[in-house]
């Protein structure tokens, strides 16, 4: 996006699923063009996608996919960053996590306006000590994901 064209403004809709992640985009994270690097908000959407992996699981995960991620439109330097991570499936080892980021400007002056800025799938193996994969225990809070 070149500097004098600005995004469409935000619609005004809610985020999916469970706060999993809140920072601060920093000027370290810039890419050339001044804007948050889409590989700094990947990394983000990983960690908070990656703690609610393991709170399902009950155990160590690792990623083993990150599918259908969009950007939306950039992240600005100052923008509080927040992860939305909604489990959609649970199979025998692994779990998909559908996760949105959304940033807001803390000293906009036009009000409380967030904006979704990324989506994607990200699907997550339990893991064992050895590293080995291990089934999901079931879990009343999580069985609706319950692949069938």
């Amino acid at each position: 996006m070149t500097k004098d064209k600005q995004p469409e403004p935000c619609t005004p809709s809610e985020p999916r699923g469970t706060l999993v992640l809140r920072t601060f985009a920093m000027p370290a994270d810039t890419n050339p063009n001044g804007d948050i690097f889409g590989g700094w908000i990947m990394s983000q959407m990983d960690m908070g996608g990656g703690m609610l992996a393991k709170e399902v699981a009950q155990s160590r995960v690792t990623t083993i996919t990150a599918d259908k991620l969009t950007f939306l439109r950039p992240v600005s330097v100052g923008d509080a960053v927040c992860v939305y991570g909604e489990l959609t499936r649970i199979g025998t080892t692994s779990c998909d996590i559908r996760l949105e980021v959304w940033a807001k400007d803390l000293i906009d002056e036009v009000g409380d306006v967030r904006c979704l800025v990324t989506t994607g799938v990200f699907r997550y193996v339990a893991i064992d000590k050895s590293g080995r994969p291990r089934a999901i225990p079931s879990d009343p809070r999580f069985d609706h994901a319950r692949a069938t």
